[in-house]
């Protein structure tokens, strides 16, 4: 395919060559330069680990794990909340030449073992509280390891499987060798697992840190699911920039403002509902979060109205990235002091994107809406056992669909409007959810909203919103009030108020949990 120098966004190029180190290699140079310094603290226990520390248990870590029989290429599943114990196993099994996947904690037993089977798991990190799940997950499959981050019978300590550490495996891993596999959230199909080797995450580390120039004073508060990419990707981040993670098993509204007060956090990882607590939640005002610098929002597109209030009540800089698990976190990120209002803002450097018309795979001209595509160091290797999706995904010459709708303004400012398998067909035309989810975000009376697309002989498809109230809530005031805001294609076919939207655990609608309700419904 002929590529169009003036079609071609790029980024920056990257002011440092990308070091031939694994991941562990390059967290150690930080943890050795600071080792003194407080790296994690547990937010429900008050526990605290220095550089230093860390360092040394996750050397333990390595050495127990091969003491117990990982070998090289061996994978480690992590199956538990966030806390310092999720960093490092997946830094100590990395260091033993293995690969970490992390499973969602909240996962039932069919759910558990089909990812078990894909990734062929020696070994599961786990809690107490989770072993009836992950011993029914595993009944049909070849006995994996268990250890437990407590005593648990039948299972072997996380503690005496760090104290069985006596030295560190003397083992040669290769930068381009495998070392994770997050799982893609699945809005759209079965999640799948996503081949990323140590060089993909490392560049993306480098790229992150000179896009995003940070403070030396960074307090980060690390509640997003560390199975995700995005959790897991800025957990890193925040050790390769000599930052205090403040850890949190998961998101609840009251712990999470604590631990911004009690911590003074400067830095916070968002998706769009957390923003959207933070700029209209009552609670809020009862806490004090004067500490925060900056918030970064990515996962879901955001409307610039949400972005504004945020900014306004917060006191602080919000900006947008966009990313995903095969780019190994961020494509593009706004840099600090260059916001443009609902931008996810400029590629990260050393990365290369185009927009491409979905149909004919023909870029488009500059500020038209298509499909963008991007290719960089920090492009995913594959799928998982699965050739056809890789195929599907990543062009011969190195370019990766991303699936999501979007266009760079004449500046190199990137807009994601939405997913293109989430276009909603209107007698012809193609209409974005998010769009007309951040219209109804607007209105006084909705305090969460998602559209779909329901089936309609006439038009082919036309736009359902579910709403949830705040109070009251008129819905077919609210479907004329919106009629008064959009062009007719856009108009919404019903409303119906729900009491929650299914949502992934970054934040993402789960449309198709929702098309399916609606078709019960009907």
């Amino acid at each position: 395919m002929p590529e169009p120098s003036s079609r071609i966004i790029e980024g920056p190029p990257l002011e440092r060559p990308i070091p031939p180190v694994t991941v562990p290699q390059f967290i150690s140079q930080r943890t050795r330069e600071l080792a003194g310094e407080t790296a994690l603290i547990d937010a429900p226990s008050g526990r605290r680990l220095s550089y230093g520390e860390l360092d040394r248990l996750i050397a333990r870590c390595a050495a127990g794990l091969v003491a117990h029989g990982f070998a090289p290429g061996d994978r480690l599943l992590n199956f538990l909340p966030n806390g310092p114990e999720w960093l490092v196993a997946a830094l100590g099994a990395m260091r033993a030449g293995g690969v970490v996947s992390g499973a969602n904690s909240l996962y039932g037993a069919a759910e558990l073992a089909r990812q078990l089977h894909d990734v062929e798991a020696r070994f599961i990190l786990t809690i107490p509280a989770l072993l009836p799940t992950v011993r029914e997950a595993t009944a049909g499959l070849p006995a994996p390891t268990i250890i437990t981050v407590e005593e648990a019978p039948g299972t072997l300590s996380f503690a005496s499987m760090l104290a069985g550490g006596d030295f560190e495996p003397a083992i040669m891993v290769a930068p381009d060798g495998l070392a994770a596999l997050p799982y893609s959230s699945g809005t759209s199909g079965r999640p799948k697992g996503v081949m990323l080797n140590h060089r993909n995450l490392v560049s993306n580390l480098i790229q992150i840190d000179q896009a995003i120039a940070t403070p030396e004073y960074r307090v980060w508060l690390a509640y997003l699911p560390m199975f995700h990419i995005y959790g897991f990707t800025f957990s890193l981040f925040g050790l390769t920039i000599g930052a205090a993670l403040v850890i949190l098993p998961r998101f609840e509204p009251e712990s999470f403002l604590e631990a911004i007060q009690a911590h003074r956090v400067t830095h916070l990882s968002v998706v769009p509902p957390v923003l959207q607590f933070l700029a209209m939640h009552p609670l809020i005002d009862s806490y004090d979060l004067s500490s925060l610098r900056h918030i970064g929002c990515g996962a879901a597109p955001l409307g610039s109205a949400l972005e504004q209030r945020a900014r306004e009540r917060l006191k602080c800089e919000v900006i947008q990235g966009f990313g995903m698990t095969e780019s190994s976190a961020v494509v593009a990120v706004t840099r600090l002091g260059r916001h443009r209002p609902g931008s996810c803002g400029e590629l990260v450097p050393g990365t290369q994107a185009r927009i491409a018309d979905p149909a004919t795979l023909a870029d488009v001209e500059r500020g038209a809406s298509g499909e963008l595509w991007f290719r960089g160091p920090q492009a995913f290797q594959g799928y998982l056992n699965d050739p056809s999706a890789t195929s599907e995904a990543i062009t011969p010459d190195g370019w990766v669909r991303t699936g999501d709708i979007g266009y760079f303004d004449r500046d190199g400012y990137l807009f994601i409007t939405d997913r293109l398998k989430e276009l909603i067909k209107v007698k012809g035309f193609q209409v974005a959810p998010a769009e007309l989810e951040a219209l109804l975000l607007t209105h006084p009376s909705v305090a969460d909203a998602a559209v779909i697309g329901r089936p309609d002989e006439r038009a082919g498809e036309v736009p359902v919103a579910y709403v949830v109230a705040r109070g009251t809530i008129d819905s077919q005031g609210l479907k004329d009030w919106f009629a008064g805001r959009v062009i007719g294609y856009k108009r919404l076919g019903e409303v119906i108020v729900c009491e929650s939207i299914p949502k992934s655990p970054t934040g993402k609608i789960l449309r198709r949990v929702l098309r399916a309700q609606d078709l019960k419904r009907r």
